[in-house]
């Protein structure tokens, strides 16, 4: 059966309609969409922009922190670096090869006025320059005497070279101080003679050469504008040895040594000393020595052959001695210190006071026998830091011979002698020292007769 299409104008405008109706809505709503997205778009651009500029900034903070620490770090090193560099010890001397070489001393002036109640000191005399109590003069009229010098000058030299696991050392040094002067000296030039004082090779615990004796310690010596000081109690040799240095721990060392022998005499009839060089023995010293917390202390004993002999002629005797001294420091910093020697001897007079006794008396005239002296010497100092650059030491030396008895003597052979001094002190910097110092002393013989001696002495000292 064929369908026939009819026609159905009302059913088509409804549908007609509805589709216009959409077409016109979407017409209306499209330019409010499309705006919309497009301001979303330019806010999200915008959005990562700034985060971009953010995480730049992120960036840019955490680098500039990191630098900064690493900034922090190097100068921390940096610093480091410096403060060890600055408290590193500076290295002294020169070096060739494997051998460091060093120079040193100190240059010291000297001026002086004295007052002898009891005579004059011949001119060119070492008394002049430095204490020493056997060129006091006795039996005369007062005389003054004022000199100036430097001839305490000192000059040093040293090497040390590795060896074996060790170090040999060598040290020389001289100065111009004990040489006689010479006639003229002071007219023009003051041409002072160089003199020699020390020099060794020390390799471990070994010494060989001219050093200290070993029976003394002269950093115990008290500070002083003289050479020495209390020279009438203290212990001045130095002199050829072997010495041999053993550690015992605890601060405690003990020293052995063979040391040159020379036997110093007089004779019934004159008080010069003179040298016997007729020695068959070494002289022989052991010494305790302790440093610590307390101090410096030390003990030390001596035992030695004398011999003196005339056209194969001659007698030998033993001498002996003992020492005791220290340097006990106290106070704040430790800015003052007690110095003190005490000694006593059988035939060891020339170990006192550059020979102000003798070690005994020989006359081949009579007997040729030697007739030991005894002798007991010693010292005390004390020093007083006022400041960290001035201080005061004050100090008293006393030395006694004791000749045998039943012996004639000559009248000038020197029996007795103390000293007392007192000095101010000033470091304005650092290696120079400025001093002014007070001495009195007094001299007695076999006969009786007695010396004195006031003197002022000042004194610059540069050391370096």
């Amino acid at each position: 059966m064929q369908r026939i299409a009819v026609h159905e104008p009302g059913r088509r405008d409804w549908r007609r309609s509805v589709a216009m109706g959409a077409m016109a809505v979407a017409m209306t709503t499209a330019p409010g969409a499309m705006a919309r997205t497009q301001r979303e778009a330019e806010l999200e651009a915008r959005l990562n922009q700034l985060e971009a500029a953010v995480s730049a900034l992120k960036g840019e903070l955490t680098q500039a922190r990191s630098d900064q620490q690493a900034s922090t770090q190097i100068a921390q090193k940096a610093d480091s670096r410096v403060a060890a560099l600055e408290t590193r010890p500076v290295a002294d001397g020169f070096k060739i090869g494997a051998t460091t070489f060093t120079l040193g001393g100190f240059v010291k002036t000297v001026g002086s006025a004295t007052r002898y109640d009891d005579g004059e000191v011949p001119g060119g005399s070492l008394g002049k320059e430095f204490y020493l109590p056997q060129q006091i003069p006795v039996g005369g009229r007062s005389s003054r005497d004022i000199i100036g010098h430097a001839r305490q000058t000192r000059l040093s030299f040293s090497t040390s070279t590795p060896l074996g696991g060790q170090e040999v050392k060598s040290v020389v040094e001289f100065d111009f101080a004990l040489a006689a002067a010479p006639l003229g000296a002071q007219r023009a030039t003051n041409p002072y003679t160089p003199t020699f004082r020390r020099g060794f090779i020390s390799y471990g615990n070994w010494l060989i050469g001219q050093e200290w004796t070993t029976f003394q310690n002269p950093a115990h010596l008290p500070e002083t504008t003289d050479f020495v000081g209390p020279m009438d109690g203290a212990i001045f040799v130095r002199q050829m040895m072997v010495q041999y240095r053993q550690p015992l721990g605890g601060g405690l060392d003990l020293y052995v040594a063979a040391e040159n022998p020379q036997t110093e005499t007089i004779t019934t009839t004159s008080p010069a000393l003179g040298d016997n060089d007729q020695d068959r023995m070494p002289d022989l010293v052991a010494k305790l020595a302790y440093k610590g917390a307390i101090g410096e202390l030390h003990l030390a004993g001596l035992v030695r052959q004398l011999s003196a002999r005339d056209n194969g002629v001659g007698d030998t005797a033993m001498g002996w001695g003992v020492t005791a001294g220290g340097k006990v420091p106290f106070g704040p910093q430790g800015r003052h210190d007690l110095r003190f020697l005490a000694t006593y001897g059988h035939g060891m007079g020339r170990y006192f006071t550059v020979g102000y006794a003798p070690d005994a008396i020989y006359d081949p005239a009579v007997g040729n026998r030697l007739h030991v002296v005894d002798n007991v010497a010693g010292f005390a100092a004390l020093k007083l830091g006022w400041t960290p650059t001035i201080r005061s030491t004050f100090m008293a030396g006393y030395q006694h011979a004791d000749y045998p008895d039943g012996i004639l003597l000559p009248g000038l052979a020197n029996r007795a002698a103390y000293s007392f001094a007192g000095n101010l002190f000033w470091s304005p910097v650092k290696q120079l020292d400025l001093g002014i110092e007070y001495r009195h002393a007094q001299r007695e013989v076999v006969s009786g007769l007695k010396g004195q001696m006031d003197r002022v002495e000042m004194a610059a000292k540069f050391t370096f």
